[in-house]
């Protein structure tokens, strides 16, 4: 099958398209037809060794998390799902090895869930990580409720517009930090705008003058350190970037693979209330580009990969 991999640390050029074996399909897992990838800043920076201290990587490595596709085989134990079934799944194991940037991918059932029925297949691709990753944060790191008032920086990005609509599903007010270009965006996905930089904790005042109750990291560094100024006595904070926000009493939230939670975004999407921005789809043998576009963290949305 055809695959992209990368045999040694460095920047996107050490991405090649190869031949790979097909990969073997363990009693938890199925194979799977893979239809579309999806391209996280995660990516990258595996594929720089910035995560070399924490996660055992094993060369070649095909990189990519988050997949699109078609079940072609199930598992011995498998009873979750048949062949033809179409699913989504944030494929993370404890090693970095075999990743979604192929043509089949074995993925265990415990990172699954059924495909969206109104989505395509870059955009399913495209929801697992990031929305993962919002969903933990928002729904039990924060456990945002209707009375609350959240703020998300960076809420133009991948995780923050998918934060933005799922507290907005659960009836919270959100305020959302972005470059001027993108604030037409958040109204349209119900959030409030404000512009990052110089000056932010008072505009945040400006429209919530009692604070808010709950503060979304996506940045980390200067996105802390305002904490106190915008936020209402008892503020609660979560990050995905910054570790440092424990000592502010706040969580750190690395996303984990959950069918449970990644089925609750599915119906979130198939209801109208969250919906899939992808920004660019290159071809496989582009990768390397997709991977630049990433890097340069000024994408509305994803950024995908064709496969299928």
């Amino acid at each position: 099958m055809r695959a992209i991999v990368y045999d040694e640390y460095g920047g996107p050029d050490v991405l090649r398209l190869a031949e790979v074996p097909d990969p073997k399909v363990g009693p938890d897992s199925v194979l799977l037809r893979v239809e579309a990838a999806a391209v996280n800043p995660v990516d990258w920076k595996l594929r720089e060794g910035y995560l070399d201290g924490i996660m055992d990587v094993f060369f070649p490595v095909i990189p990519g998390w988050d997949v699109a596709g078609v079940v072609e085989a199930p598992g011995a134990a498998v009873g979750e799902f048949e062949a033809g079934d179409e699913v989504i799944g944030y494929v993370r194991e404890d090693v970095v090895r075999r990743g979604t940037y192929a043509e089949k991918v074995a993925a265990p059932v415990r990172t699954l869930a059924r495909k969206p029925r109104n989505l395509d297949w870059a955009q399913a691709a495209s929801l697992p990580l990031a929305g993962l990753t919002a969903y933990q944060s928002v729904v039990h790191a924060l456990k945002v409720t209707e009375s609350d008032t959240l703020l998300v920086h960076a809420a133009a990005g991948g995780v923050g517009a998918f934060a933005v609509q799922i507290a907005r599903a659960l009836g919270a007010r959100v305020i959302g930090t972005a470059s001027e270009r993108n604030h037409d965006f958040l109204r349209s996905i119900g959030a409030e705008p404000v512009s990052y930089g110089d000056g932010l904790a008072g505009r945040v005042r400006e429209i919530a003058p009692g604070g808010v109750s709950a503060v979304l990291d996506l940045v980390g560094g200067p996105a802390l350190d305002t904490v106190a100024e915008v936020g209402a006595a008892g503020v609660r904070v979560a990050s995905i970037v910054d570790t440092s926000v424990k000592e502010q009493g706040g969580t750190y939230v690395f996303v984990r693979p959950s069918a449970e939670d990644l089925t609750a975004l599915v119906e979130l999407v198939e209801a109208g209330k969250v919906a899939v921005e992808v920004s660019e789809v290159f071809p496989l043998e582009k990768a390397a580009d997709a991977h630049r576009l990433s890097a340069e963290g000024h994408t509305r949305g994803k950024v995908a990969i064709r496969i299928g």
